[in-house]
């Protein structure tokens, strides 16, 4: 990651807004800003962001539709601002996509770690170069009957066509195919892909699972390839599917 990265806020909240522009901007981002939905659009239409900031309750269109309309439309990382104690709004955001999340009120510290995290993730997939990328260049695994490209940090499907990760899932399903046939506990998933202790009650593991399921699982309501090991954690099987 370098500092120059692009970063669009976007936060109802005048204060709130001129905050973290002035504490990003402080640490070498370029940082742009919005206050809604419109104006997000508007400012991706002349320039892409890196990563978006993204309040969920803003005023008229909501956070999680705009995080849908992101995921859709371009790579971006995403990273939703909720209210303490949001735990459905968080768990929703996840569901549609987004990298990561941090909720109100919160240190700018631990704001600032997160991004870049992500950034780091969105980066390197773009650049294909992430560590364990450049150690298997040209590698690609078998996910059932698709193909994990670790070089290109993408999904394959059955019919050729790529299948829509975001950096959170492309990271959980390289450390699944890195440990074939073991049972991993959330904490080492979390560990493994956001460099970070699990909390307690954290889904994040559940829901970006649940998500990969739907994209790999030939019957996603019955896994076979990410089998849950009750009281245990999760395992990848690599020949069923």
């Amino acid at each position: 990651m370098t500092t120059s990265s692009h970063v669009l806020v976007v936060e109802d909240d005048p204060d709130v807004r001129g905050m973290i522009v002035e504490y990003l901007s402080g640490h070498g981002f370029d940082v742009a800003q919005a206050e809604n939905g419109a104006a997000m659009r508007s400012a991706i239409a002349g320039r892409v962001p890196d990563a978006v900031l993204l309040d969920v309750n803003l005023g008229g269109e909501d956070g999680i539709s705009l995080a849908r309309w992101l995921r859709e439309h371009h790579d971006v990382g995403i990273i939703m601002v909720t209210a303490a104690g949001e735990v459905v709004d968080r768990v929703v955001g996840l569901e549609v996509g987004a990298d990561d999340y941090v909720s109100k009120p919160f240190d700018p510290r631990e704001l600032l770690a997160r991004l870049k995290s992500v950034l780091r993730r969105v980066q390197a997939r773009s650049a294909g170069g992430a560590p364990a990328a450049k150690k298997a260049e040209g590698q690609r695994v078998n996910v059932g009957r698709c193909v994990l490209d670790l070089a290109g940090h993408r999904l394959i499907g059955a019919d050729g066509q790529e299948i829509s990760l975001t950096s959170m899932e492309f990271d959980l399903l390289r450390v699944f195919t890195d440990h074939p046939n073991q049972v991993l506990s959330r904490d080492q998933l979390l560990t493994h892909t956001r460099n970070r202790d699990w909390e307690p009650f954290d889904r994040s593991i559940d829901i970006r699972i649940a998500r990969l399921r739907r994209k790999i699982e030939p019957d996603p309501d019955h896994p076979q390839l990410i089998k849950t090991i009750r009281g245990a954690g999760y395992m990848f099987v690599p020949g069923a599917g």
